[in-house]
């Protein structure tokens, strides 16, 4: 029996709206979900991707999501603010985005912070959606506390990604980095626990501090590994500094978890930087960038980053996506 079903990315954006539906979102809030965790299985992050979905809606239904958010969107000058209102963060971002993209355009760089918010899924999701729009974007996004100061076991940041993407002028983009301050993403870890199996080396540590290969020893007062250590925390620290302190919203070490039922929302935030690029460069970004790129392919075995993702993407525009039958049929279950 195959362990795998094969979807169209318009079966699993449908999927996803239904479930999400029946949980009580309110249909913006699915449509934009649903479009983004579609996305994510296209690019094949499948950790956020149909793998989800059963967490979200379970925190739909007790209420760690707010299920008729309305988010609310202001302006300052060249900063743009939006109230998630505790609900998911895609809309309020796509509704943010509306009145960044024109405002960085208009002032050669703008900013947006989002507070009150939840988990936004793939970062460089966003990312991509400013690029898209010719202007380098910079994001980050903070989480519940999971990794540890430089020096000690107890977590007081977020795996706390961040994320660049620079534009190619043709509605596309050049390259993207989309880069965890933890070894791993923690949604990695929370799979494979699912699936019962041993981290890989150098993922996780337990509550005192030592390397482990259990996924229950680092979910259950453990901590996950910095990336590159003293780096990685650092990385952590500074998206702390923009998503939570700059963002009016949660810190990771006062934010509930992205996982389990416990401790009503999170209230976590996310910051995104917006830059047209001709502004700031006087007109020479694209040739220097160029320049660059042409050294990237120059270099034998040189690879931009997000080049996987987006080849994965390109495929799936036509083929079909190999999705965990598992995972396929408890989503099925929740839109049924």
């Amino acid at each position: 029996m195959s362990t795998e079903i094969a979807l169209l990315t318009a079966d699993v954006e449908a999927l996803t709206r239904r479930a999400l539906l029946n949980a009580g979102a309110r249909a913006e809030q699915a449509d934009a979900l649903a479009v983004s965790v579609a996305a994510a299985e296209a690019d094949g992050i499948a950790s956020h991707g149909l793998a989800y979905v059963p967490i979200y809606c379970e925190h739909l239904r007790c209420g760690k999501v707010n299920a008729g958010a309305a988010p609310r969107v202001s302006t300052h000058g060249s900063v743009v603010r939006v109230d998630a209102d505790a609900g998911f963060a895609h809309l309020p971002i796509r509704l943010g985005f509306a009145a960044l993209v024109p405002l960085a355009k208009q002032l050669g760089a703008a900013v947006m912070a989002v507070t009150n918010s939840y988990n936004c899924g793939v970062l460089a999701y966003h990312t991509e959606a400013l690029a898209s729009e010719g202007l380098v974007a910079l994001g980050f996004t903070n989480a519940p506390a999971s990794i540890a100061p430089w020096g000690s076991a107890t977590p007081v940041l977020g795996t706390n990604p961040w994320s660049l993407a620079v534009p190619d002028g043709d509605g596309g983009v050049h390259f993207v980095i989309d880069q965890s301050s933890s070894t791993v993403a923690k949604s990695e870890v929370v799979r494979h626990r699912r699936e019962q199996r041993p981290l890989p080396d150098g993922w996780a540590l337990d509550r005192d501090g030592r390397p482990t290969n259990s996924a229950d020893a680092a979910l259950d007062g453990g901590s996950m590994a910095p990336a590159g250590g003293y780096k990685g925390v650092g990385n952590a620290l500074m998206v702390e500094m923009f998503a939570a302190c700059l963002a009016g919203a949660t810190p990771g070490v006062s934010a509930s978890p992205f996982s389990g039922t416990a401790g009503g929302p999170p209230r976590t935030g996310q910051f995104f930087i917006a830059i047209e690029p001709g502004a700031t460069s006087g007109g020479a970004f694209d040739t220097t960038l160029q320049a660059v790129m042409k050294a990237f392919a120059a270099a034998p075995g040189a690879r931009l980053p997000g080049t996987r993702r987006r080849a994965a993407r390109t495929r799936h525009r036509d083929e079909p996506i190999a999705v965990n039958a598992a995972v396929h049929e408890a989503v099925a279950a929740l839109a049924a």
